[in-house]
């Protein structure tokens, strides 16, 4: 009797032990966690080619490579070996709202885009939510390009992700989907979920900077988290932790040299300048 006794009373202690392990555990587990950074960020250009796309160059193309670049079966490649930048063609937003349209028109000009893929990721166990972000330190210089070479757009649809105008809208990403919301401001029902066993997450930016101008510039994010409910504000940095920045471009607005091709022959912009291909180089 004593033995079985002995033994019941062993099993109710340790019964009793569970909840206290459990919670001691669990408060272990939420100490650590909430010692790992919320998320960490890299942002990288976009490697491959754009449906429609441009290339900047700082230099023009000498004879020999004007005859290459008209025989490349890969012509993306071969500006870029020259020391080409790439931009796109950023497509209209034909479903945004009318004030948008507006403002999208209202240079005159096509517009260009220099786009990246920002990944965010984590470890942490419990969600994290980045909900914002604001544009800091932007500068912008004029552009040193000298040729600018064109692979037109002959129609298509926007690419899923965001848009931001570096100035005068540089504060409002908004959503490019070809869905209801299109020209929205990203933010407004929108976010970027990682932890709670989600990893990564990401966007793809547009990121328009005035024509003849190149941009750098910095961005804040905001998130919420289990141990910070009310938010936070921080500062993107890079992996040397100083402050992130990133450079974008558009083209030049008198190069010295411009060319477009796809559906038509090869074009030399300066000597026909009223070529409708031509438009916005």
């Amino acid at each position: 009797m004593s033995a079985v006794l002995g033994g019941l009373g062993g099993a109710l202690l340790a019964y009793a032990m569970i909840g206290p392990s459990v919670t001691k555990e669990n408060d272990s587990n939420k100490e650590y966690d909430a010692s790992q950074p919320p998320f960490t960020v890299s942002v990288q250009p976009e490697q491959s080619a754009p449906r429609e796309w441009a290339m900047v160059l700082d230099r023009t193309l000498t004879d020999e490579e004007i005859r290459k670049m008209k025989a490349s079966s890969d012509v993306f490649s071969y500006l870029k070996s020259l020391g080409g930048r790439p931009l796109a063609y950023a497509p209209l937003l034909e479903h945004a709202p009318q004030r948008y349209l507006e403002e999208q028109n209202s240079s005159g000009h096509m517009e260009f885009s220099d786009n990246f893929k920002m990944t965010v990721m984590s470890r942490r166990q419990y969600a994290v939510t980045i909900n914002d972000w604001k544009v800091t330190d932007l500068t912008c210089r004029k552009s040193t390009a000298q040729a600018v070479v064109g692979h037109p757009p002959q129609g298509g649809a926007a690419y899923e992700g965001i848009r931001l105008h570096l100035p005068p809208r540089a504060d409002e990403p908004v959503l490019t989907d070809d869905t209801e919301g299109q020209g929205e401001p990203y933010f407004g029902n929108r976010f970027v979920e990682v932890g709670n066993g989600q990893s990564s997450g990401g966007l793809r930016a547009e990121v328009i900077a005035p024509r003849g101008q190149v941009c750098e510039w910095g961005v804040q994010v905001h998130y919420n988290d289990t141990y910070r409910p009310e938010g936070r504000w921080v500062q993107l940095k890079d992996d040397k932790g100083k402050p992130l920045r990133i450079r974008t471009e558009s083209v030049p607005e008198n190069p010295r040299q411009r060319w477009v091709f796809g559906a038509m022959p090869w074009t030399s912009c300066d000597d026909m300048p009223e070529e409708g291909e031509c438009y916005g180089l």
